[in-house]
């Protein structure tokens, strides 16, 4: 009998999983995990700790998910493997050929060590006044660029066995304050976001996409697009079109309120098919495990899409002269983003809570 799966991406604490940790996975049968900085030393022990992982929950579908966007936000680095360019280089040559690129030799670092799942490409714009959080990580404010840039590169991770997910829906950039530390409240009307919302509308056959932590106060004035019944029908399955697997933002971000539990199911009754818990503290992600929010119906063929796309995964041998090509176009332009990485700031926050 096919045991059901808990509708949640998990996190662990360190390098290896504990054994309570063991016994959680074992017991519950999560989706999967994030893996952060903190659990990736190099590439021998990133390989030894995923396939560990899908050991102990029992399944090969298991997802394996890390932010590798380029820039700032590579996680990959953490286990050995070199920079990539940030979003906003990319946006500056302006090249479908380079931004395949990336793609393609991101995803096969990813094969390598075993992880299937990229929370990229952000198909946020990025203005004058947007968040530190995001700045650097976008092509660019020109909605048009973003969308087609974005199309190649999740398109392209997508023939190469990871499954891309596209975020932040239905778009951040107008967020001025960071979600980690605080919710960011947008009150213009839904006519002036349009150009946000477009690179997502555009892309919305993406098979995978993440929710913002935004309140967008026209949409709801109490809960952010996370938490909202109405936000994520009427915005991100209605008016964008979007209709693959909706991911939360991380549950741990400052932006929430209420105990991870109570965030959980927030997000899971607004309609998130799957949520995503970060920090790896094992008493919180038994507090979110005994919800016990199980895929089904519609969210569960969601996921059967996601499945296929990791029957394409197949690591290639000998990339030097793509990789070469690559650095040779993005290294003409400057990387002027701001070197801020919110998510090890959260994390880093969190330790001197205990």
């Amino acid at each position: 009998m096919t045991r059901p799966i808990l509708a949640a991406l998990l996190s662990i604490g360190g390098t290896s999983l504990s054994d309570d940790e063991k016994r959680l996975f074992e017991r519950y049968n999560p989706l999967g995990v994030t893996l952060f900085n903190r659990n990736l030393e190099n590439k021998k022990q990133a390989k030894r700790l995923i396939r560990n992982i899908k050991e102990v929950i029992g399944r090969e579908d298991v997802v394996v998910a890390v932010d590798a966007e380029g820039g700032r936000v590579n996680r990959l680095q953490a286990a050995g493997y070199g920079s990539y360019a940030s979003e906003r280089v990319l946006g500056k040559t302006g090249s479908e050929e380079i931004v395949a690129l990336h793609a393609l030799l991101m995803a096969n670092d990813m094969l390598e060590i075993g992880a299937n799942m990229n929370f990229a490409p952000v198909l946020d714009l990025e203005y004058a006044d947007t968040t530190a959080a995001l700045q650097g990580r976008c092509f660019g404010d020109d909605e048009k660029k973003v969308s087609r840039l974005g199309k190649i590169m999740w398109k392209t991770y997508v023939e190469n066995g990871v499954c891309p997910c596209i975020k932040h829906l239905p778009g951040h950039g107008h967020a001025v304050s960071d979600p980690h530390l605080q919710l960011p409240m947008i009150y213009s009307p839904l006519k002036d976001l349009e150009r946000d919302f477009y690179p997502f509308a555009e892309n919305a056959d993406c098979p995978a996409g993440m929710t913002a932590h935004i309140l967008l106060s026209e949409v709801d004035d109490k809960n952010p697009i996370t938490l909202s019944a109405k936000g994520i029908r009427e915005i991100i399955r209605g008016r964008i079109g979007f209709d693959g697997l909706l991911f939360s933002d991380a549950l741990d971000m400052h932006a929430l309120k209420g105990n991870i539990a109570e965030r959980a199911e927030a997000a899971w009754n607004a309609g998130c098919d799957i949520v995503c818990y970060c920090l790896g503290k094992i008493d919180e992600m038994k507090l979110l495990c005994q919800k016990a929010c199980f895929l089904e119906d519609i969210s569960a063929q969601r996921f059967e899409n996601v499945k296929k796309i990791f029957n394409h995964g197949k690591k290639r041998i000998n990339l030097d002269n793509e990789r070469k090509k690559y650095y040779s176009q993005v290294n003409q332009f400057a990387d002027d983003g701001v070197n801020y990485d919110a998510t090890e700031v959260l994390h880093q926050m969190q330790k001197g809570e205990k």
